[in-house]
């Protein structure tokens, strides 16, 4: 099995995207603050990141899918 495939990329790359989308969904639930710089980040924010990168993961896994 070649590990240089585009296929194994787009499928690293949904995961991270998953996991990513996961941590500002747990950041919605638990309302946890974040503060950068002085400047607290509404949670909107999260909610806006939470879809974009569930958005692009689901996009790279079905990519990555064995076409027929």
């Amino acid at each position: 099995m070649n590990v240089n495939t585009p296929v194994i990329a787009l499928r690293i790359a949904g995961t991270i995207f998953g996991v990513v989308s996961l941590a500002h969904l747990l950041r919605l639930v638990v309302h946890a603050d974040i503060v950068i710089a002085g400047y607290a980040v509404p949670g909107w924010m999260s909610a806006a990141a939470f879809v974009v990168a569930g958005a692009l993961s689901l996009w790279m896994w079905r990519l990555s899918a064995p076409r027929e």
